[in-house]
């Protein structure tokens, strides 16, 4: 009985002891580790064959829920992908961020920098699924920006590295009928195509003019810019941006919703150093408050197969070219020439409610 009551005291002494250290406020014995972000980035090995190697997404991978210090982001208007839905995610090395230069231009981002944008589509044949297609992916190295592309497997339970063009068959359910897309996913030298300015590959979407929105995070509402600076990943912003709007949002005018419309799906073709800059349009958001940068009561400078005898005719569908290449589905024909395979139809009826509702009538 002795030698037991020896051990248990012992065993008191013992556990008082751990317990006090665990609580005391000597460097020594309490160290508070920083959490680190368990995304693998090797600039000297990307891009990896697949993935899940980068471990941006906890749990299943078709889930998409980002580990720590990945972060998802919106768009205040998206680029028309066939009707494609996105999810896009940002993630910079520790101690780096981003500096802002101005509402409209994408900021400097620092070297080790992640863009990903996830493809998919709800309610996918024949058994009403979301089917994960793509995840394009730019990474900001030394020497520059490059374009990386995982296509998704039929199981959604990885996707592998991809350089090539590739057309897949997609059949989802809308208003109770099957609707059958043809959906292009792009090879590198595509991608080049659109994310080339003044011969530098740089990214399209990610300007504080079109990320000056609220978003929905984990811990509640809360503006994207604001959000960056919170997590350390852009150093300020200015009191007043000069935003974009969701164009759809028919509380904005008429005009706003048409110039936000044109920056995220023409402005990166149609601007200065751009592939298409010798037309006489300035279709980034910035420039486009003037009637002659959207091509208004303007002549085409390039072939205009239907007749059109301006850009933009004022009150005059049929004569203006912008309408006939945004309805058009032809490779020669349509723009954008890259990344749609249909006519986005909610998107030429607000070309064609801005056109015939303008004061403007062109000689």
């Amino acid at each position: 009985m002795k030698h037991n009551y020896f051990f248990i005291s012992l065993l008191f002494v013992v556990l008082t002891t751990t317990l006090s250290s665990c609580g005391s406020d000597d460097s020594d014995t309490y160290i508070e580790i920083p959490e680190e972000s368990p995304v693998v980035l090797d600039l000297n090995a990307v891009p990896y064959t697949t993935l899940s190697e980068y471990n941006f997404f906890e749990g299943e991978l078709k889930n998409l829920q980002p580990v720590y210090k990945v972060i998802p982001y919106d768009l205040n208007s998206s680029l028309f992908t066939d009707y494609a839905e996105k999810k896009r995610f940002i993630w910079m090395p520790k101690g780096t961020k981003a500096t802002y230069t101005a509402d409209g231009k994408i900021p400097i981002f620092p070297v080790g920098t992640v863009l990903i944008k996830n493809f998919y589509y709800d309610g996918v044949a024949p058994d009403n699924t979301t089917r994960i297609i793509e995840t394009r992916i730019m990474i900001k190295k030394a020497e520059g920006w490059i374009f990386v592309n995982y296509v998704w497997n039929d199981e959604q339970t990885e996707a592998v590295l991809n350089t090539q063009s590739i057309t897949t068959t997609i059949n989802r359910y809308q208003n109770g009928a099957v609707t059958t897309t043809n959906y292009k996913i792009p090879s590198t030298e595509d991608c080049t195509l659109c994310h080339t300015i003044n011969e530098t590959y740089t990214p399209i979407g990610v300007k504080p003019q079109n990320l000056n929105k609220s978003f929905n995070y984990t811990d509640g509402l809360k503006n994207q810019l604001d959000k960056w600076i919170e997590e350390g990943f852009l150093d300020t912003k200015p009191q007043n941006i000069v935003s974009s709007v969701d164009w759809t949002d028919e509380s904005y005018p008429l005009e706003i919703r048409v110039r936000s419309y044109l920056d995220i799906n023409c402005a990166h073709c149609h601007s200065a150093g751009a592939s298409c800059d010798y037309t006489p349009m300035e279709l980034s958001f910035s420039q486009s408050a003037l009637p002659a940068n959207l091509g208004v009561c303007i002549e085409p400078v390039d072939f205009a197969s239907g007749g059109q005898e301006y850009i933009v005719s004022g009150q005059d569908v049929r004569s203006s070219l912008m309408h006939f290449r945004i309805k058009e589905t032809s490779a020669a024909e349509m723009m954008p020439p890259l990344g749609r395979t249909v006519t986005h139809r909610e998107g030429l009826q607000l070309i064609t409610d801005w056109i015939e509702n303008m004061e403007t009538i062109c000689p």
